[in-house]
Parts: structure tokens; C-alpha cells; sequence
């Protein structure tokens, strides 16, 4: 006669005891949940690693010293045996089945009265695996499958879009630098569950190729201005569509809050009084270094880095960059935006005191396919940039790290 399945249900043990026995290594795996559910733990072992004993420290469970004895297990709803003596560990399941508490047993599952399932969590769900067929129970398979859930939840990837709790509202979400791979996991579950997504041009364009077929991609550079500026046409259409009641993702390149304007946005949201969540992305000004082998700072090279934007020429009126300050620190620089204006940025850092042979690098189409690096000097990158024909988006790096790596030690990804 083949087994039942186990019910799977879930233990609410919220200021309900809960009695442990042994502290070791399965303990210390386990307590963590159960201080999380806020049951009241009373552990009984002679020991205990120093994880378990920190948490008892920290007076999140009460620990009894000694070995387990008949009667621990009085007025508890749940219980976990795990110590290393046999003899202790069947007496204990055998009070557990005469009390009828839910026990279970780390060294015999078969002789449980409860299995604990592998788990995970994602955004509020706890997703809980159990093997259903005993004679083929396999944790690292049912660990693996919950693991598959999990990642998929939390990368979008697996799609299960809110329907009851789900609030309009925009999420200004930081693609990162380009790399589809380098959103991060809260971004892309938010862009799975956009109703509308805004996206920038130096956003992770594939990421918009999987979304589902009912979602409305408005690229940002193609919304009709008319007599609007550009930033604030994109400010009312976030607007327009959050009325709606729609979830609306902003989908930005690198991070919403470095040159990214994001802060323009969330204060233009919060004054229609629109809800906004802003989820950070990585910039572009120390990934795309990164993706080419160049650390932003390194021991006895580089103690600081600082980021600016080149949009603006050192000379022009508008600019709010102290060119002269920056010549003088011994750290790395790194420019966004400075393409067309390196010539004159170069200039002007050689004219307050940088010196002209001062490594330069700049990475265009950081982390993507046609990644490139183009190494110069300040002496010699405007000349440089011509001859190589070096296009926007590029990210430029001024400063002594710019050769850390260079002898072969470092070998970028491709």
C-alpha cells in the first residue's frame, strides 16, 4: 500500500512554544525561521554552537543546559529533535506522539510526525517544497525546485502579478549599465508586473523584448513634446498612466539618481500625490570600469574616486564642476557623458596641475556585446578619440588605476 502524501499546511506559532532539542549545526539552520514566526523557543541541549548561543545571548530563545529529559516536551505545539543521541532523540518522538505535538525528527524522517519543507521567500509569499513520494524523497531535488521558484519570483522571470494587494503607482527602476543580467532582482520583477514601462534609450533594451504581449512600452525619447520640455512631457505621461490606475515603471539606465534626473520625477509624482518607489540600479560610473578591468580604487593607488558629469565644457557658464580642485586630488576620476568634451576636459585638468601623462580609458558600450576599450593619455585622448572614432555612451577614467591589470593579470569578460 503506497504512503499518503504529507498535508502541507502552514504553522502559525506566533507566542506558541516551541521546544528545540540540540544545538547544533541543524538548530542553528532552523531557529532563524521560527525566531521570525515569533514563537516562544525554549531550547534543551548541553551545548551549543556559538551562532545558537549568540541568539539565546540576545534573549531571542530561553536555553536550558542539559541533556533532553521526559517532560520537555509539556504544553509545546511544536517540536524539533535534533541531537546527536539516538536514545534521546525516540524517547523524545515518543513523548511528542503521546502529547500529540507535531514533531520533527532531523535524524529519521520516517519516524516524524512532521517534515520540514524547503523554503524561501519573495516579496510577502513563502514558497514551501515538499517530496511527496517517500521512497524517492530527495532534499537537494526539492531544495533545487524551491530555488528555481524563488529565483524566478524574484527576477520576474516567473510571473505571478499581484491582483488583491496590487496599488497604482510608478517605480523608478535603475536598469544598470546595459546588461540585461545586471538589473537587479527587484527591477525586473517590477518590470514584470508593469502594466506600462517608460524607457530610457540607454536602458537594458532586451529586458523589454519579454515582456508580456499586454504590456504598453512607450520609448521616452519618442513621447511628443510639443510645447513642453522633454523632462517634463516624460514627468505628465508617469502622471497620466499612474491616473489611470496603472503601475507604470520608469526604466532608466544605470542608476535613477546619478545624472539620471529621478529626483525631477519623484518630486513631479509626489506633487500629483502619486505613490513612487525608486529601486537603485548600478552605475554605470563603476560597473563599466569594472566590466573592463579597471577598479575605481586600489590599494596603494587609489584611496578615493570621485564622479562627475561632461555634458557641460569646463568653460561654459552653466557648469558646476570645480575642474581646478579635481586637477589637484590624487584619485580617480571618472566622467559620464564627457565624450564630445574630453578635449577641453583634458585641457583644463592638465592646466591646474594634472600631469599630461596621466592614464586615461575610456569604455564605450560598457558591458554590452560591443564592448570596447580605448586606453590614452591626458596628453593624447582628444587626438585619440578622433582617430578611434570612440561614440557615446562611453564611460571615461582618469587616473593611475587605469593601468592596474594592464600586464595581464586581469582578463576582462567578453
Amino acid at each position: 500500500m503506497a504512503e499518503h502524501p504529507a498535508y502541507p499546511v502552514g504553522l502559525r506559532l506566533s507566542g506558541r512554544r516551541v521546544v528545540v532539542l540540540g544545538g547544533g549545526q541543524v538548530a542553528q539552520r532552523r531557529l532563524p525561521a521560527l525566531i521570525a514566526a515569533g514563537a516562544d523557543i525554549h531550547l534543551v541541549s548541553p551545548a551549543a554552537t556559538p551562532s545558537v548561543e549568540a541568539m539565546a545571548d540576545a534573549g531571542e530563545l530561553v536555553w536550558t543546559r542539559r541533556p533532553y529529559a521526559p517532560g520537555d516536551l509539556a504544553a509545546a505545539w511544536y517540536v524539533l529533535i535534533a541531537t546527536s543521541d539516538p536514545e534521546a532523540n525516540t524517547a523524545a518522538s515518543a513523548e511528542a506522539e503521546e502529547h500529540r505535538v507535531w514533531c520533527v525528527r532531523a535524524d529519521d524522517a520516517d519516524a516524524a510526525t512532521a517534515w520540514t519543507p524547503a523554503t524561501g521567500h519573495s516579496e510577502g509569499v513563502t514558497v514551501a517544497v515538499l517530496t511527496t513520494n517517500a521512497e524517492g524523497r530527495d532534499p537537494r531535488h526539492t531544495a533545487a525546485v524551491r530555488d528555481a521558484v524563488v529565483e524566478g519570483l524574484r527576477d520576474g522571470t516567473l510571473v505571478a502579478p499581484h491582483h488583491r494587494t496590487r496599488t497604482p503607482g510608478v517605480a523608478l527602476v535603475g536598469g544598470g549599465p546595459g546588461d540585461p543580467d545586471l538589473i537587479t532582482v527587484r527591477g525586473r520583477r517590477l518590470l514584470a508586473e508593469a502594466d506600462v514601462v517608460i524607457a530610457d534609450r540607454l536602458g537594458p533594451r532586451d529586458l523589454l523584448a519579454e515582456l508580456p504581449p499586454h504590456v504598453e512600452v512607450i520609448d521616452a525619447a519618442k513621447i511628443p513634446y510639443g510645447r513642453f520640455m522633454a523632462q517634463e512631457a516624460i514627468n505628465n505621461a508617469l502622471i497620466e498612466h499612474a491616473q489611470q490606475g496603472k503601475s507604470v515603471v520608469r526604466l532608466k539606465g544605470g542608476d535613477p539618481f546619478v545624472f539620471g534626473r529621478g529626483m525631477e520625477e519623484a518630486q513631479a509624482l509626489a506633487e500629483a500625490g502619486i505613490s513612487c518607489t525608486v529601486v537603485p540600479g548600478i552605475s554605470s560610473s563603476i560597473s563599466v570600469p569594472g566590466a573592463a578591468g579597471i577598479p575605481v580604487t586600489h590599494r596603494g593607488v587609489a584611496h578615493e574616486f570621485t564622479v562627475v558629469s561632461g555634458h557641460v565644457a569646463p568653460d561654459d557658464e552653466r557648469s558646476l564642476v570645480d575642474w581646478a580642485a579635481l586637477a589637484k586630488l590624487r584619485g580617480t576620476l571618472v566622467v559620464l557623458m564627457g565624450v564630445d568634451k574630453i578635449g577641453a576636459i583634458a585641457r583644463t585638468l592638465i592646466d591646474h596641475g594634472k600631469a599630461p601623462g596621466t592614464p586615461v580609458a575610456l569604455v564605450q558600450e560598457g558591458t554590452l556585446a560591443a564592448q570596447r576599450r580605448v586606453d590614452a593619455t591626458l596628453a593624447t585622448v582628444a587626438a585619440t578619440v578622433r582617430a578611434q572614432e570612440v561614440r557615446p555612451p562611453a564611460v571615461i577614467v582618469i587616473g593611475e588605476v587605469v593601468s592596474v591589470g594592464t600586464d595581464g593579470s586581469f582578463e576582462t569578460i567578453e
